[in-house]
């Protein structure tokens, strides 16, 4: 959430640098400050009511104690007005803040000055792009058929159990899954990655901190009796372990990592991007979260995009990275790298993972905070990254490395697998 102070001082840059999301905030900047005079307002005339209130009081008592009731009695008059006028101004200033809160609620995070303006993923600049293109014979397959000659992956299974986009994985696919899993929760703890185990669902609160509400609650699995969502990425239970606190800056950078189910609707997916793994309603994941100084986060977000880059190296995978444009960054958003890896018999590339830098956005709401060398108090800025989601690394595994007897694995994931080759 933008910072009130922030945006009282700098609506029209704000507008401005909104328009790069394609955000028209000129309507709503005027709202958010008309409410926050009328709060600022109201304030005045509390604090004034308050005081006259207490004053009246020292008042009363000194009249008591000198004997003069009748003067006493009449300015007691007075306090009951008073007491009238502060309740008055109390729920205007709770409905001035709600409003406040519910519109502010609305305005999408600041895009750095570096996010280049487009409406589409058409207009996502790359900014990197290494690794061979393999070349597959005339009878390369997709990986749903690979899926289904090996019967590594049941889709059909999965819909009888429960509906599309909710597979079954088996024998060597199974032991797939689990060795990246643990392939990359290695990597990340290697790398100074406290590994954590969050719940798979979370309360209103937490996703109304970290930005998926009320953004994307249709894109959420929502579990009614209980008021809980099922999480659509550890980002968002792992963030909300530091939700009200103010964290020790000595502790920067703040590292955890986390795999988890995550869960989305995907609603009004269709077509050929849906086929097989390359859109699930239940994935596995594993997600990297920092918490750092203001001072270092964009100097961290290259860090974490480099960390994911090795990680895809290792896969020997051939991959780009892409600096997502304005019409195509998520709500929360300051700056994102997507990482997307080719998928050689779909001859298409295929997003695995985004790496974000949300600045203070997410800290505001949530309320962490640190205290700087002054002992003041700020608020920190969060970042957070796929490393890595795995439908596509495995859709990119299957059919990059298949051979005419089987699939190859990547050396760097045999001692995890325990095995060379699908076959």
């Amino acid at each position: 959430m933008i910072q009130l102070s922030y945006l009282r001082e700098n609506s029209q840059e704000v507008i401005q640098r909104l328009a790069i999301k394609n955000f028209n905030a000129t309507e709503i900047v005027t709202k958010v400050l008309e409410a926050d005079t009328n709060r600022r307002d109201t304030q005045q005339k509390l604090d004034e009511t308050l005081a006259e209130s207490k004053q009246i009081a020292n008042e009363i008592g000194n009249l008591f104690k000198s004997g003069k009731q009748a003067e006493a009695n009449a300015l007691k008059e007075r306090t009951t007005e008073l007491k009238v006028l502060s309740k008055e101004y109390s729920d205007k200033m709770s409905q001035y803040e709600s409003e406040l809160e519910g519109l502010l609620l609305q305005i999408p995070n600041i895009p750095h000055v570096s996010v280049p303006k487009g409406k589409s993923a058409e207009d996502n600049e790359v900014v990197h792009q290494e690794g061979i293109i393999p070349e597959l014979g005339e009878n390369a397959l997709p990986h749903w058929e690979i899926c289904q000659k090996y019967d590594i992956i049941d889709f059909e299974l999965g819909v009888k159990i429960t509906g599309a986009g909710f597979p079954v994985y088996k024998g060597q696919g199974a032991r797939l899954q689990r060795a990246l899993i643990s392939f990359f929760l290695d990597n990340a703890t290697e790398n100074g990655y406290r590994e954590v185990q969050p719940p798979l669902m979370v309360n209103e609160a937490s996703a109304m901190a970290t930005g998926q509400l009320p953004d994307k609650e249709g894109q959420m699995y929502h579990v009614t009796a209980d008021g809980f969502y099922m999480i659509p990425t550890a980002e968002v239970p792992v963030t909300n372990i530091y939700r009200d606190m103010i964290v020790d800056a000595k502790e920067f950078p703040i590292k955890n990592t986390a795999y988890s189910q995550c869960f989305r609707r995907e609603a009004g997916s269709y077509g050929k991007d849906v086929r097989g793994l390359n859109r699930l309603h239940q994935f596995d994941k594993v997600e990297i979260v920092q918490i750092q100084h203001p001072d270092k986060s964009y100097e961290t977000l290259e860090e974490m995009r480099e960390y994911v880059a090795t990680l895809l190296r290792k896969l020997e995978l051939p991959f780009r990275v892409l600096r997502l444009c304005g019409g195509d960054m998520s709500f929360t958003s300051a700056l994102t790298y997507d990482f997307e890896v080719y998928s050689a018999a779909q001859k298409r590339w295929l997003e695995v993972s985004s790496v974000s830098n949300f600045e203070n956005y997410q800290a505001n709401r949530m309320k962490l905070r640190f205290r700087d060398e002054n002992g003041k108090t700020r608020l920190a800025h969060t970042l957070n990254g796929s490393a890595l989601a795995l439908p596509r690394i495995v859709a990119a595994l299957l059919e990059n490395h298949q051979m005419p007897d089987g699939v190859m694995i990547p050396k760097a994931l045999q001692e995890y697998t325990r095995f060379e080759k699908i076959s």
